[in-house]
């Protein structure tokens, strides 16, 4: 990204590698973002299309696929949690975290809990 620049919050120019490192990090969670969720379009696009068939093999079919759209899905919550943690993290109160790697707070889950891990 040779001369272009980067903004940081707030319309503020970047400052300091640790912004550019958040805001790198922003963008790149949220192309993976996207993605996922151009990705579960298709899926969701199959699934409808499966079970109107009522075709028992495009039936079976779809439990494959609901099982990726939930994947994709907490995938997207861990990405958007990882977010979340590294914007309080840049914001304020967070440098500690910053200089261990950016990343914290990553919500996992264990059956139906929602456990947060990372958080001291």
């Amino acid at each position: 990204m040779e001369g272009d620049t980067l903004s940081g919050f707030g319309g503020a120019p970047a400052t300091n590698a640790v912004d550019t490192k958040v805001l790198h990090a922003f963008q790149s969670s949220f192309v993976q973002v996207q993605g996922l969720l151009d990705q579960n379009r298709v899926l969701i696009n199959e699934i409808n299309q499966n079970h109107e068939s009522k075709v028992p093999g495009d039936l079976s079919r779809n439990v494959g696929l609901i099982r990726e759209l939930n994947n994709n899905i907490r995938r997207v919550v861990d990405l958007y949690a990882n977010l979340s943690s590294l914007f309080a993290a840049s914001s304020g109160g967070g440098s500690r975290a910053m200089s261990e790697g950016g990343s914290v707070g990553t919500v996992r889950q264990a059956g139906h809990k929602r456990i947060r891990s990372g958080m001291d």
